[in-house]
């Protein structure tokens, strides 16, 4: 993000749009099931904590150090609150590890292997003409005519193709960040971080500073009381919860 205002607009741009994403897939997935998922990240308690932090303390800035050892990495509040070495929560391999766009953490192959069979099953006649049979929204890479093809085979009707959101996206933002950069432009809907300039297969330290947050992006006047007293808060938020995913059995 270019500041911190822009950082927490978009946090709150893609909260409340969950339920045409993230939350929606969960739903479908495990209650096609029976089986209904828990977010303890989305408790509102949770959220009204997180979400009145400072912007400024969930940027990432690799050259600060807030509490003089670990770069202030992305979710460094998070990592903080488990960072507790007298009890580990985590191991510390993984507690300060890179963190991978969801889409990459499945496996970097994966991602291109998806790219490379849409090109042998797409020909390039048929995305050419992509218009004629898409006339809403219409792919413009063989990887979404491919996955297009798939969804409309499922969901021919046009209230299925109403319940997607549109608008351009890269590394799975909102429409209103792509304009951030103006060379994300040309890699619009790529779902991986690597579209963003993340690095492949580097330790978290490696990575890169936030380009252009400036110095209303850096914590360095970081309240560490404050910090400590929702690191705290979160860990002990989570660790009631059970798990990331609490699944019960419904319906049986």
């Amino acid at each position: 993000a270019p500041d911190r205002e822009e950082y927490h607009r978009e946090c709150v741009r893609k909260t409340t749009r969950l339920h045409q994403w993230d939350v929606l897939r969960a739903n479908k997935s495990t209650q096609a099931w029976g089986v209904e998922a828990r977010c303890p990240f989305l408790d509102k308690a949770f959220l009204e904590a997180v979400m009145n932090l400072d912007p400024s303390v969930k940027m990432i800035d690799m050259e600060h150090k807030p509490d003089g050892v670990n770069p202030k990495m992305e979710k460094w509040v998070l990592r903080k609150a488990f960072d507790t070495p007298e009890d580990p929560y985590l191991p510390e391999s993984i507690l300060w590890r890179q963190k991978e766009q969801f889409s990459d953490g499945v496996g970097y192959d994966w991602v291109d292997g998806l790219k490379e069979h849409a090109e042998k099953e797409v020909t390039d006649a048929e995305l050419a003409n992509a218009a004629e049979r898409f006339p809403d929204n219409p792919p413009e890479t063989k990887e979404y005519y491919l996955l297009r093809s798939i969804f409309e085979e499922h969901f021919p009707e046009r209230c299925g193709l109403e319940t997607v959101p549109v608008g351009k996206s890269i590394a799975c933002s909102t429409p209103e960040a792509v304009s951030w950069n103006p060379e994300w432009e040309k890699s619009v809907g790529d779902i991986s971080g690597r579209a963003v300039g993340f690095s492949v297969n580097q330790s978290a330290k490696e990575e890169h500073s936030l380009n252009g947050a400036g110095d209303e992006g850096k914590a360095s006047e970081l309240d560490m009381t404050t910090m400590s007293d929702l690191g705290m808060h979160i860990a002990l938020h989570i660790k009631l919860e059970g798990a990331i995913f609490i699944m019960s059995r419904v319906g049986e």
